[in-house]
């Protein structure tokens, strides 16, 4: 019997590449996403489309497509990335980025907590802009503020977890070449799906909770 893992946020971009990368190892892949992709449909993932996270039918969505399902990896990579800057608040926007970015992989992984397995690991896909430490620029409130959160929800989330045998990884990918900042990157969604590869199979009760860049650097809070 093969492992499974569910993805949310892939349609394209990191989540994609996880998807394609799972299945070339052989796992059972469940996709999530808004809208699919061709190359979404054409990788052989079970396709769960029409799932926007940040909203409670996205969720119940969610909850009744995965009801008999026993997940060993939850991946939690749907997000939205706004810009905001003093003088130019948007409030409607950073709303938006806490709903996607911090309260939806809060909820799913509660709602899908009692279908994970014995020994399955959570991930959450976050950025060191969400590191307190590691601001310098200042800006890009809702992201940072959103990616803070979400921070802070992993390390409880390891905490409650880790007595069912339930490990969690706070990942930062890097600067990814993804649409969503635009195409301009250090690397690619596929090098960045495989360097967090690598911190998942790392991932173990011992080091549950604490925060990585891909390239194996811990980050600061």
């Amino acid at each position: 019997m093969s492992n499974t893992v569910v993805i949310t946020g892939a349609n394209r971009g990191i989540g994609l590449s996880f998807a394609q990368l799972y299945l070339a190892r052989g796992y059972t892949v469940y996709a999530v996403c808004r809208t699919t992709s061709a190359e979404l449909d054409g990788s052989g993932a079970n396709v769960i489309d029409g799932v926007d996270v940040g909203t409670d039918e996205g969720i119940n969505k969610l909850d009744q497509a995965l009801q008999n399902v026993s997940i060993d990896l939850l991946i939690n990579n749907a997000g939205i990335l706004r810009d905001e800057s003093l003088g130019q608040l948007n409030l409607d926007t950073i709303r938006t980025q806490f709903e996607i970015n911090a309260l939806a992989p809060l909820r799913a992984t509660e709602v899908l907590a009692d279908r994970l397995t014995g020994d399955a690991k959570v991930a959450l896909i976050t950025s060191r802009m969400g590191s307190i430490t590691d601001n310098t620029s200042g800006g890009r409130y809702g992201y940072r503020m959103s990616k803070a959160a979400l921070n802070a929800a992993g390390m409880s989330l390891a905490c409650d977890l880790k007595p069912r045998g339930v490990a969690v990884a706070i990942l930062h990918p890097g600067l990814v070449g993804t649409e969503m900042i635009g195409g301009h990157g250090d690397i690619t969604p596929d090098q960045a799906a495989e360097r967090l590869m690598t911190r998942i199979d790392e991932l173990n009760l011992t080091n549950t909770g604490t925060f990585w860049h891909s390239n194996g650097q811990q980050l600061p809070w």
